[in-house]
């Protein structure tokens, strides 16, 4: 029996998430029946990350067992075929018997977007979160540094606990600034030259709706309502309440799962997810 492995992209938008869900069309429904016309067979696909209602991925990891002799790019053409615009397979490839999209992760790399403009831009509103008020980038940054390392992070989950542990691991935090794409003009208002603002974190697993729970709390911070050693204090007290509001899901991107320790530092596993 061959294991395959598949790279996904999709635009979360029109999805009640990754998961099967009884109240709409879920990413990984439209991805199992596109397997079971292709390969005539039922199969279980395992995923990487159970991305929520519209939150985008650009490379999410699933994996399915069939008995099918299709090559290899032919099964991605004939994947394809049976999918969505919106959901696109990236890559195929064989694997390994045991290797298994969730449990053989090492880690996970997610970003966060922000349009930080007055000026609403419709081409951004489903897949970048607008904050009006002017953020300063060098306290979010500030901020986010407190989250690096292992630590007990159920101050950033929602429906505490869901998880054996709410331990995780965080490899690196960045915040940055930047314009646009020149394709479609300039994305900023009178005065605003670099009104997107990027918020990429890697780590070795991540708990529900952490990093949306990180994004506000950072947005605090940003707008100077908060100091950036507030970050240390809310996880110390590991309580929900008091850290920032969960930040609107169409900011969210899953952006490379990684499967080789070396991509995401020393951690030989990756934290239970």
């Amino acid at each position: 029996m061959r294991n395959l492995k598949l790279t996904i992209a999709y635009d979360g938008t029109n999805y009640v998430g990754w998961q099967v869900q009884p109240n709409g069309v879920s990413v990984q429904e439209v991805v199992e029946k596109a397997i079971g016309k292709l390969t005539r067979e039922q199969k279980r696909v395992y995923v990487a990350g159970r991305t929520d209602s519209g939150v985008h991925a650009v490379g999410q990891t699933a994996n399915f067992h069939t008995d099918v002799n299709i090559p290899i790019e032919k099964i991605k053409l004939g994947l394809q075929r049976y999918l969505p615009a919106d959901v696109v397979i990236r890559n195929v490839e064989e694997v390994s018997p045991d290797f298994h999209a969730t449990f053989s992760a090492t880690g996970k790399h997610y970003r966060y977007l922000l349009l930080n403009s007055r000026t609403p831009n419709p081409l951004l509103r489903s897949y970048a979160y607008r904050h009006q008020t002017p953020l300063d980038i060098d306290l979010m940054q500030q901020g986010a540094e407190y989250l690096l390392g292992k630590h007990d992070f159920r101050c950033f989950e929602s429906n505490y606990p869901n998880k054996a542990t709410s331990v995780r691991t965080m490899y690196s935090v960045k915040v940055t600034r930047q314009s646009g794409w020149s394709m479609w003009g300039p994305a900023a208002g009178p005065g605003e030259e670099t009104p997107l603002v990027v918020f990429d974190i890697v780590g070795g697993g991540f708990l529900y709706n952490m990093v949306r729970a990180i994004m506000g709390t950072l947005l605090k911070i940003g707008q100077g309502k908060w100091p950036p050693e507030r970050m240390q204090e809310i996880i110390d007290a590991q309580d929900r309440s008091i850290a920032g509001e969960t930040a609107p899901a169409q900011g969210l991107y899953l952006i490379e799962v990684m499967y080789d320790a070396g991509d995401v530092g020393l951690k030989p596993q990756m934290d239970t997810d």
